[in-house]
């Protein structure tokens, strides 16, 4: 199943304009702040699909019924881009226990770049609802590897991918290895470009949030 949160008016298609837009996006302060605001919203919108119980709250005046969230999910994150999403994500379900994990692009000497992984921390998943979220979702496969490796902590009960831009090659991808997972996109692109960056896209999120990096 695929969200394509954008196809509606909201609020959420101003915060997406903005950091695609080449002389906002300089401010990094105003990008990271946009990319955690598109963490709040699809947060929210995540929320909709847990599970809840009834509870009580005893007010100054009385007691009330509410609905509580039964159970919080695990909030996984790709650093370092992740990270401002993450946040988002983390003001909303604050409850959560979290996951941190390093992949990124090694590139090789010939043009190309394979995906590695170096580190990974989580509790464990095992019948949880597990959350990852990416802000860009281009070509699948840090998210496929990433995935594959959450499995050795528990097989997780629903999973759910949040990103700010998806490309339908990356959504493909992610579909044909976990047909199960719930795909979340604030924007969903038609391309990639040569070096499989996704096109209009943005540029790469990372370096535009914390600056850019040093190839080695």
């Amino acid at each position: 199943m695929i969200h394509h949160l954008g196809e509606n008016n909201s609020l959420l298609n101003q915060f997406v304009s903005e950091i695609r837009d080449v002389g906002i996006q300089r401010d990094r302060l105003r990008f990271r702040r946009n990319i955690e605001r598109i963490g709040e919203v699809i947060a929210y919108e995540i929320s909709k699909t847990i599970p809840y119980r009834a509870g009580e709250v005893t007010t100054p005046l009385g007691k009330t019924r509410v609905s509580l969230p039964a159970e919080h999910p695990v909030l996984g994150t790709i650093l370092r881009a992740g990270l401002p999403l993450h946040n988002g994500f983390l003001n909303y379900f604050d409850q959560s226990d979290n996951a941190f994990m390093s992949a990124y692009r090694h590139h090789l000497p010939n043009g190309g770049f394979e995906i590695k992984l170096e580190y990974f921390s989580s509790t464990s998943l095992d019948h949880k609802i597990l959350i990852m979220a990416d802000p860009m979702l281009a070509t699948g496969s840090s998210m496929v590897l990433t995935l594959e490796q959450a499995f050795h902590y528990g097989k997780p009960r629903e999973i759910h991918i949040a990103c700010v831009i998806a490309s339908r090659a990356g959504i493909r991808k992610v579909q044909e290895a976990f047909p199960e997972a719930v795909i979340w996109a604030a924007a969903i692109d038609e391309e990639l470009n040569n070096k499989s960056y996704i096109v209009p896209g943005l540029g790469d999120a990372g370096d535009l949030a914390f600056g850019e990096k040093t190839q080695q």
